[in-house]
């Protein structure tokens, strides 16, 4: 699957599709994420008010951290079984860029957890009292930090990988590198209630998912490399 001979592209698309078929195949795994993200927005109304006007101010940044919260339940497993079966060796020494086929595993993963939750969050976001006019902006936002999450998250599933419960440990490198897209998502969504565009913190979002973007393939691959030497 990832001879020295099979094009860079192809061998990332054959890691992509042997990842989305064996979640398919573990579909319970799959909708944990979903089942949480909808189960903790739907608990804070009944924890504080079920007024749509009080929740208004507050559903934006609802939804982000219940969305970031989420995406982050199935990072820590993400490299572990392709490390322990030997799989990342194989990789290694196929002569193919390591980080392409991390990015794409990374890439799969964001579409089986990132994917659902911003086309969910539009329902969501409606039950938290958030206007139509801001269902596009929550989703372009929940679309960029999503996939910065998915990144900023195979960086530290990689670092994390020879750990045994490595979750809390995950959680403690990726939550706080995750709080600038917490603060951007929620202002644009905020300014987009309130009037204002919401084109600065948008373009914040786009620039820091492109960084990890760029930065996170190499990341990845060194991390990974450290831990099959080791």
């Amino acid at each position: 699957m990832t001879a020295a001979r099979t094009p860079t592209l192809a061998a990332a698309k054959l890691v992509f599709q042997r990842d989305m078929t064996l979640a398919w195949r573990r579909w319970d795994e799959v909708a944990q994420p979903l089942i949480f993200y909808v189960v903790v927005t739907t608990m804070f109304p009944l924890a504080t008010t079920p007024d749509l006007s009080a929740l208004r101010e507050i559903g934006g940044g609802v939804v982000w951290v219940a969305a970031l919260l989420a995406s982050l339940l199935a990072l820590e497993a993400l490299f572990r079984a392709d490390v322990e079966d030997g799989t990342t060796e194989q990789w290694v020494l196929s002569g193919q860029p390591l980080g392409y086929l991390l990015l794409a595993k990374v890439a799969a993963h964001w579409v089986l957890t990132g994917l659902p939750l911003v086309i969910m969050s539009p329902i969501v976001g409606t039950g938290l009292g958030l206007p139509t006019s801001a269902w596009g902006v929550l989703m372009s936002s929940l679309l960029l930090g999503t996939g910065t999450l998915s990144i900023l998250g195979g960086i530290g599933a990689a670092l994390t990988v020879g750990v045994r419960r490595g979750s809390v440990l995950l959680s403690l490198l990726v939550l706080p590198l995750a709080m600038p897209l917490l603060i951007f998502g929620s202002r644009a969504v905020a300014m987009q209630m309130d009037g204002d565009s919401p084109a600065g913190p948008l373009q914040l979002l786009a620039a820091i998912f492109f960084m990890a973007l760029s930065l996170g393939p190499i990341a990845m691959s060194a991390a990974i490399r450290i831990s099959v030497e080791n």
